[in-house]
């Protein structure tokens, strides 16, 4: 019976380190909205980045891909032209999209053994698209988008965030306390204006916004935004611009 009890106890122990992290690899979160640049910190004292490689995984799958193989830089990689390295072996990605979003881990090698634990960051990437697409150009920036339409249309605004695959939004973004939500220029909730309509998607970590839009909408800014608590994660921001019009950037 002893026998059967510490067996048990040493499951709750090695299901406890497990649960907190506790097996030796340093990994941290970043929420970045795509279109801008990010850097992912190795978190290792290094003296060059000769030693340094890096790897990723999409959420799901189990195969790493390496990016940087000893401070050099594979071209074979989808994102290769975007990925460059600090002079601290932080990973830089211009030009971030909802495809980057995944698992990026830092090694540190030395005669072919690596040293210390991986570092790793977990990549989490805002998006938004907008329904009806317009045949005329549009335009993108860092953390906003613009796109030509007109009054008297129905504009659907969709805010994505790509994070773990194969699990629920409830079952990651909820249970640690983030939110979705659209909101005004200067901050306010906009499910409180029935002028829209919000719909959100568990299952897909996906905000919708919907409106007809008015004249005075040209120029209208909408921002949807993560929030952890009362801290914000990261935001886009949707720009209404109409056609007829001519606007500098």
């Amino acid at each position: 019976m002893a026998d059967k009890c510490d067996l048990c106890l040493l499951g709750l122990i090695i299901l406890s380190s497990l649960l907190t992290g506790t097996s030796g690899v340093d990994e941290t979160r970043a929420f970045i909205s795509s279109g801008e640049n990010v850097s992912l910190s190795c978190n290792k004292t290094l003296s060059d980045c000769k030693s340094t490689t890096w790897t990723y995984n999409s959420f799901g799958h189990s195969e790493a891909v390496e990016l940087i193989t000893l401070g050099i830089k594979k071209k074979n990689s989808e994102r290769h032209e975007r990925l460059s390295l600090e002079s601290d072996c932080s990973l830089n990605i211009k030009n971030v999209t909802g495809e980057d979003y995944g698992l990026y881990s830092c090694q540190k090698y030395v005669n072919d053994k690596q040293q210390g634990p991986d570092a790793r960051v977990s990549l989490h990437v805002l998006h938004v698209s907008v329904s009806p697409s317009s045949s005329s150009s549009s335009s993108s920036s860092s953390s906003s988008s613009q796109t030509e339409i007109s009054p008297g249309r129905s504009v659907t605004l969709s805010c994505q965030l790509y994070s773990y695959a194969g699990l629920s939004c409830d079952n990651w973004v909820r249970s640690r306390g983030f939110k979705l939500l659209w909101v005004n220029q200067t901050g306010v909730d906009l499910k409180t204006d029935s002028r829209y309509q919000i719909l959100y998607s568990s299952d897909h970590c996906i905000i919708t916004l919907t409106t007809t839009l008015l004249n005075e909408d040209d120029n209208r800014e909408w921002r949807c935004q993560l929030t952890q608590g009362n801290q914000l994660k990261t935001s886009v921001r949707y720009t209404v611009k109409y056609s007829g019009h001519v606007h500098l950037y």
